[in-house]
């Protein structure tokens, strides 16, 4: 597994946050990628916690977010339960997906915008939608990294 970088840019605040997590998005896809669909799905650790429930975790994570949370979108959020007919090829498809969507509705927004709908929660702005789902995806890929390590031994970003 190659071990990339993260991309190293002199850009504004959008584009630093815009390309730091499609880093992560893709590092993310890069640990699942070859990895046997039986193997994706056993749990390593106590918690739990395979390949194909992070994938799945983070695709409704950042829908979640993004387009109910900050836009107040009426969407049908993704289970992110690991079903009989999940793979590998399929939840990352439906993670790129949405990749789009989220993207699209963040371009349109101004970073300072307020959330539509946290319930209870204090109030949160765009910036920090995207900061939190930077750490979290980043967090999840170094879960991603270990558990590909117990696997079979490989490594990299």
């Amino acid at each position: 597994m190659a071990d990339l970088k993260p991309p190293r840019l002199v850009g504004d605040e959008r584009a630093t946050l815009a390309a730091l997590l499609q880093y992560q998005r893709d590092s993310l896809v890069r640990k699942v990628a070859g990895v046997d669909e039986q193997a994706a799905r056993r749990p390593l650790v106590a918690s739990g916690t395979t390949l194909v429930w992070l994938v799945k975790h983070l695709a409704q994570a950042e829908l979640r977010w993004v387009l109910v949370r900050f836009a107040g979108q009426a969407v049908e959020l993704p289970d992110d339960t690991v079903g009989p007919d999940d793979t590998v090829a399929g939840v990352v498809a439906a993670y790129r997906a949405g990749w789009s969507r989220v993207d699209a509705v963040v371009a349109a927004a101004d970073l300072d915008e307020v959330c539509r709908d946290v319930g209870a929660d204090p109030p949160v702005n765009l910036r920090w939608v995207l900061a939190h789902l930077l750490e979290e995806t980043a967090r999840h890929a170094g879960h991603a990294d270990i558990l590909r390590e117990l696997l079979d031994g490989r490594t990299g970003r």
